[in-house]
C-alpha cells in the first residue's frame, strides 16, 4: 500500500499549523500523517549526504558536513508564515557543508553541480546565492542548492565559516531572546544589529575593511540590543557551558557503532542551557524518524525544549555544524563586539578534517608529553580511516600541536589550545 495522498499530507500541514482547541481525533490522526511524510525524506537525505562525502574524500579542502530533518515546530511556523502547503516545502531534509572561505563556497558549488550532472539519479532543481545581498532583511548569507534525489527534494546549504558563525549566533540569540529573529520576529533594533553584522562580515570576506562609522554603529546597536534582550526577562537562567564530557561520551558511543552516517537525537533545554539527553539512534531511517517524532511529543517546544535529529559520520562535526548548542552564554554575553566575532570565527577551521581526527585519537588515548604512540600504530590502527594521515600529521607538527620525536604525542604546553579544537 502507498502512503497518504498529497491532499491528506497538505491537510495535515494546515491543521497542525493552526491546531483546534480542544484537539480533535482528526488532529491526532493527521499528526501521524505528518510524521510519516517527514520520515520519507531521511533515506534519500542520507544517501545524498553519503554521496557528497564520497565526492569530497580526496578534494583536499577543509570542511564540515552534517544532515538534519527539519524540526516540526520550524515546519509549522514556516507553513503559517508563508501560507504554504506542506508538500511545497523544499527544506524538510537538509544537508549543511561548512568550508573556510567564500572562494571555497564558489568552488564547492561548481564542483557539486558538475558531479550532480554526471549522475543519472540526481537533478539540480535550483541554485540560489544569498551572499551578495543577504536574505530578506535578516542578513542570512549562504548558497542553497535544491537537489532532487529520486522524487525527494533536499536542500543543501554551503556556507563559509564566517557565514556559519553569523547564522549560529542569531540562532542562539533567538532562543535566549524568545523571538525568531531570522523570521523577522523581535525588536527591530536586535534584527538590525544582526543585519549590520552580516554586512560587515561580507565586507571582511571580500577583503575590504569596514569603515569606522559602520563599526561605531554596530557597537551602538549591540549595546541597545543587549538592553532590549535583558529587559525581555527571558534567558536569565542561561549562564552555563556544555560540559566537554558530552562529546567524549558521544565519541565512545560512535566508536562502538558501525561506520558510516549515524543518526543522533539531542534534546536541549534552553531554560538551563544544557542537554537533557542525547543518544545514537537506529541507523534505519524509519526507526530513527519514528524515534524523532516520539521525542518531539515527549519534549514539547513550548516548554523551551528542542529536539533535533542530526546525521553525521563523525559526531565531533556536530559541535561545528550546530555550535549554538555548545557553550551557551548568559543573555548579557550573547552579542559580541566585532573584534570578539573576528577572534571567534578565526578559530573555527584552522585544521583539516584528518588533523582534527588525529588530535581526537591522541587526546582520547591520553598520548600527551612523554606517553607516545608509534607513527605506524597511529597510521595503521588508531587512525586507519584518516585518508589524509601523512599530510594532516605534518600540519599538526608544523603548528606545534604534536611532537614526532621517538613517537607521536600531543604537546603538553599547548594543551589548553589543543582542547579548543576537541
Amino acid at each position: 500500500m502507498g502512503g497518504p495522498s498529497k491532499a491528506r499530507i497538505d491537510k495535515a500541514g494546515r491543521l497542525l499549523s493552526t491546531p483546534p482547541d480542544p484537539l480533535t481525533e482528526e488532529y491526532l490522526e493527521l499528526e501521524d500523517v505528518f510524521d510519516t511524510y517527514r520520515k520519507t525524506f531521511l533515506p534519500k537525505l542520507t544517501e545524498l549526504t553519503s554521496q557528497i562525502q564520497f565526492w569530497l574524500t580526496n578534494n583536499g579542502e577543509h570542511y564540515y558536513i552534517a544532515q538534519r530533518l527539519k524540526r516540526k515546530p520550524q515546519i509549522l511556523r514556516k507553513l503559517r508564515r508563508l501560507s504554504a502547503r506542506l508538500t511545497q516545502l523544499q527544506d524538510i531534509g537538509g544537508c549543511r557543508i561548512i568550508v573556510r572561505s567564500n572562494r571555497q563556497v564558489d568552488e564547492l558549488k561548481d564542483f557539486i553541480e558538475k558531479k550532480i550532472a554526471e549522475t543519472e539519479y540526481l537533478n539540480l532543481v535550483r541554485a540560489t546565492d544569498y551572499r551578495p545581498r543577504g536574505r530578506d532583511d535578516s542578513g542570512y548569507r549562504a548558497v542553497h542548492l535544491i537537489i532532487e534525489n529520486k522524487e525527494k527534494v533536499i536542500e543543501l546549504q554551503i556556507r563559509s565559516m564566517i557565514q556559519h558563525y553569523w547564522a549560529e549566533s542569531i540562532e542562539r540569540t533567538s532562543v535566549i531572546y524568545g523571538s525568531h529573529l531570522k523570521e523577522q520576529e523581535g525588536d527591530p533594533v536586535v534584527i538590525k544589529y544582526f543585519k549590520n553584522l552580516s554586512d560587515i562580515f561580507y565586507e571582511l570576506e571580500a577583503g575590504r575593511q569596514p569603515g569606522g562609522h559602520a563599526q561605531v554603529e554596530l557597537d551602538t546597536l549591540r549595546r541597545r540590543a543587549e538592553e532590549i534582550i535583558e529587559a525581555s526577562g527571558k534567558g536569565k537562567a542561561l549562564g552555563t557551558f556544555v560540559n566537554d564530557d558530552i562529546m567524549r561520551t558521544l565519541a565512545e558511543k560512535e566508536r562502538s557503532s558501525a561506520k558510516g552516517i549515524n543518526n543522533w537525537i539531542f534534546v536541549f533545554d534552553w531554560n538551563s542551557g544544557s542537554f537533557i539527553t542525547w543518544d545514537i539512534v537506529d541507523r534505519d531511517p524509519d526507526q530513527a524518524a519514528d524515534t524523532y517524532s516520539k521525542y518531539e511529543r515527549q519534549y514539547p517546544a513550548e516548554d523551551q525544549l528542542e529536539v533535533v535529529l542530526i546525521g553525521s559520520s563523525d559526531v565531533s562535526t556536530v559541535r561545528k555544524t550546530h555550535s549554538h548548542y555548545f557553550g551557551v552564554a548568559a543573555y548579557d554575553k550573547v552579542l559580541e563586539s566585532l573584534q570578539d566575532s573576528i577572534v571567534g570565527f578565526s578559530k573555527r577551521m584552522e585544521l583539516d578534517v584528518g588533523a582534527r581526527q588525529i588530535l581526537g585519537v591522541l587526546a582520547r588515548r591520553r598520548f600527551w608529553g612523554s606517553k607516545k604512540a608509534s607513527e605506524d600504530t597511529l597510521r595503521n590502527h588508531f587512525c586507519k580511516d584518516v585518508i589524509t594521515f601523512d599530510g594532516s600529521l605534518k600540519s599538526l607538527r608544523l603548528k606545534g600541536f604534536v611532537s614526532t620525536e621517538g613517537g607521536v604525542s600531543l604537546e603538553i604546553k599547548r594543551k589548553s589550545e589543543i582542547e579548543q579544537y576537541l
